[in-house]
Formats: C-alpha cells, sequence, structure tokens
C-alpha cells in the first residue's frame, strides 16, 4: 500500500513538474530574446495569451504572479522577458528590464519580439483567440500591442497601466483594466480618465453592471452594441499586481473575450 501511494506521490509531482513554463528563445534584430512557454499537448489549435511583466520585473516572476498556465492549462502561454529599458516613470538610465510602449517607433524591438513569436506558434494555435494582459508597464505594452497589434488579438486585460498617446489608434477591441484606488505611481486619476475614454472609444453603455469579483477587487462590465464590452476590476490597493486578477482575467478571456 505505502509502495502504491508512493508511485501515485511521484507520477503527481512529475505532472507538477511537467506542467511547468519552459524557457525558449529567439532571435529578434540579433538579439537573443527569451520567454517562459507553456504548451498544451493535442494536435488542436488552442488560445494563446501573451503576459508581459512591469519595469524591473522578468518572466520568471511574471509567470509566479499571473500564474495563467495553472489557471487555464488548455491554453498556450507565453512570459515573455523584457531588456533594460528607460522608464517613463522611474529608472531613465534603463537599467532594469522594461518595455517599449510606443507603437510609433518603426524601429520597436519589442513590437518585433511579439511578432516573432506569434509567427512560431503559427499552425499550433487559433489565431482568432489571442490574448494579452501585463502590469504596470507590461499593461502600457499591452496597450501598445492592442495599438500596433491590434488586429491579432482577440482581448485585453492591462493593469495599472494607461495607453498614453497610443490611445488614439486604439480600435474597439472586449478589454478588462486593473487599477487600485491607492496607486501613487501611475496614478489613479489617470487610470480613471483612460476607463472613461474606453468606455467611450468601445461604444459601451454609461452605466455598468456587476460583475465578477474577488478578494478585494470589484468588478463592473459595461456593455457594447459591439461586442467589445469593457470590464473594471477595482481595488483600494495601491501599484501592486492583485492577487485575485488571474482568476478573473482568465474568467473574461474565456467569456467576454470569447476564449472558450
Amino acid at each position: 500500500m505505502k509502495r502504491i501511494l508512493f508511485l501515485v506521490l511521484l507520477l503527481a509531482a512529475g505532472a507538477c513538474f511537467a506542467a511547468e513554463p519552459e524557457l525558449r528563445s529567439w532571435v529578434v534584430d540579433g538579439v537573443k530574446r527569451e520567454a517562459l512557454v507553456h504548451m498544451p499537448g493535442g494536435e488542436a489549435p488552442v488560445p494563446l495569451v501573451f503576459v508581459f511583466h512591469g519595469h524591473g520585473g522578468n518572466m520568471r516572476n511574471g509567470a509566479r504572479s499571473f500564474r495563467i498556465h495553472e489557471l487555464w492549462p488548455e491554453a498556450a502561454v507565453v512570459y515573455m522577458q523584457g531588456l533594460p529599458t528607460p522608464g517613463q516613470l522611474t529608472d531613465p538610465e534603463g537599467k532594469k528590464n522594461g518595455w517599449n510602449s510606443n507603437p510609433s517607433d518603426a524601429a520597436n524591438r519589442d513590437l518585433k519580439f511579439f511578432d516573432a513569436v506569434y509567427a512560431s506558434f503559427q499552425g499550433r494555435i487559433d489565431t482568432n483567440r489571442v490574448f494579452s494582459t501585463g502590469h504596470s508597464n507590461g499593461g502600457g505594452f499591452t496597450y501598445c500591442l492592442w495599438a500596433a497589434r491590434g488586429e491579432r488579438l482577440r482581448a485585453v486585460a492591462p493593469s495599472a497601466a494607461v495607453a498614453g498617446k497610443a490611445a488614439k489608434l486604439l480600435k474597439p477591441k472586449p478589454v478588462l483594466h486593473v487599477a487600485g484606488t491607492n496607486d501613487k505611481l501611475v496614478k489613479y486619476a489617470w487610470q480613471k480618465r483612460m476607463m472613461a475614454f474606453l468606455k467611450k472609444n468601445n461604444g459601451c453603455s454609461a452605466e455598468g453592471q456587476p460583475w465578477h469579483s474577488s478578494g478585494d477587487l470589484t468588478g463592473t462590465r459595461y456593455a457594447s452594441q459591439g461586442g467589445t464590452p469593457l470590464v473594471t476590476l477595482i481595488s483600494p490597493g495601491a501599484h501592486t499586481f492583485p492577487a485575485a486578477a488571474p482568476a478573473l482575467i482568465v474568467r473574461f478571456f474565456k467569456t467576454d473575450g470569447v476564449g472558450r
């Protein structure tokens, strides 16, 4: 009996290990770029979720924070690794990892990185179910992707971010925005204006309806006749990524994002 129990535990441990994302690399304009990739088995095309860490972060803490591969194991998930990049609000010398969030930059290395990764998964993914999410600078890059590569994305879920000049390039798309009312870095007042813009841009109703909530996150959904709703997830928190957010982001991708 003990031997059987030991084998069961060993197999379970092996399954958990196998489920961990694997390190992959691409060469983009002569520069090695990396990401942690979770790819489900089977031959049927699967959804694809891109995840972008915040400024100063990395792909590994992105995987730990977002846990998309655990919450949606049927989807392919790519935790992208940024390069040293000057920050707009911090790190002006660019000593820490981040993303170029300017969609008008013709030489944007991170858009090219996205293109290379996206191309490498052709034949394995359902191109009608591609999503992006990210926190802070990663959320800003998600807005950048929406502006510059929106035709490839079904829905997006930025956290603690604004689109800046990219806002004028955003075409209506299902979007979930995560914000903390005590965010002192990407100020809540800025994000509040961003959410008001998204509501108008997506043709949403003025009044929202209660959506799924979890922990200290309160969800509100603003419907759109064009099928491009806005969902807001608001917490009393600061500039941190809420632990309850990943499960709600996955829920959004599977429902309003037509991820199923």
